[in-house]
């Protein structure tokens, strides 16, 4: 079993690092919000650190699960960052979603130091997290996602390297352009059987089983059609994320119309007040009949 530091406990990290406590591993937590930290260890036991650099101390392994590139080089690279700490031969995992350019960043000062780096971006969300069924898409050399899989099996169910560093942060990108795709489809959809006045729980039974059928569509047309979205993954990460393929994309040649105009229909949804609500609120752009 491993030592391991664990810093960003919010939804997807808190759960996370449970289940790797579950497996019998030792942890010790680190959290901007200490009192996430301690109502954690409350929980699960283990430690808590009071910085980065302190949960990342003598551990075999550190994860990080924070926020955006800030938090990220706030947390590695910073006056307590974890890379301050870390001995040769370290892991180290990230699961932020973040830019593919601070993974490559940190790849490259994890190799100045001995650190074996990979990034690894999920899906799945908060439900994914707490029953340990996440998909992680992961990039950095191959002995290094050998070891990385073998932690990051306590609480995934699908686990693909898909190359060089950055590699998982530019997936995790093609994994938000596209459910910004089919959401906007499926908002349209929704209020053209409304306008239709169809019956949509009989729609959902017709159309869910043949080509049009999606995750999205099977976890969250019930709640569009009832105008439910106070849970979920919310707008202002989805738009967070989509910034991010946006910028991949202007540097690497490729074309995102589609993504770009429903990223501007999410800023739409935001100023509608619907920051916090679920990515699927982009239906309340379109008007109801």
């Amino acid at each position: 079993m491993a030592k391991i530091a664990f810093i960003g406990l919010g939804v997807m990290g808190g759960p996370m690092a449970g289940h790797l406590v579950n497996a019998g591993h030792t942890l010790t937590v680190f959290n901007r919000t200490m009192s996430k930290a301690s109502a954690w260890a409350d929980k699960y036991g283990g430690e808590v650190a009071v910085t980065p650099a302190q949960a990342a101390q003598e551990a075999d392994v550190v994860i990080t699960c924070v926020g955006n590139d800030d938090d990220l080089s706030s947390v590695t690279l910073g006056s307590d960052g974890a890379f301050r700490t870390m001995a040769e031969g370290t892991l180290f995992i990230d699961h932020t979603t973040v830019s593919a350019r601070i993974a490559r960043q940190l790849s490259v000062e994890g190799e100045s130091r001995r650190i074996h780096c990979v990034d690894a971006p999920v899906s799945g969300g908060q439900v994914g997290a707490e029953n340990g069924a996440l998909s992680i898409m992961c990039g950095g050399t191959q002995p290094a996602f050998d070891a990385a899989r073998l932690v990051m099996d306590c609480y995934a169910s699908r686990i693909i390297h898909v190359g060089a560093p950055g590699a998982g942060q530019t997936t995790k990108m093609v994994n938000q352009i596209c459910i910004a795709g089919v959401l906007q489809g499926l908002s349209e959809a929704v209020r053209f059987a409304q306008a239709a006045d169809l019956d949509l729980d009989k729609v959902f039974e017709a159309v869910s089983g043949g080509a049009a059928q999606s995750w999205q569509m099977n976890n969250r047309w019930a709640t569009m059609a009832k105008d439910e979205f106070d849970f979920g993954f919310a707008i202002d990460w989805m738009r967070k994320d989509l910034g991010l393929a946006l910028e991949e994309a202007r540097s690497n040649g490729a074309t995102l119309p589609v993504t770009a105009l429903v990223d501007q229909f999410y800023a739409d949804v935001q100023a509608m007040g619907g920051n916090r609500q679920d990515t699927s609120a982009l239906v309340r752009r379109i008007t109801r009949k």
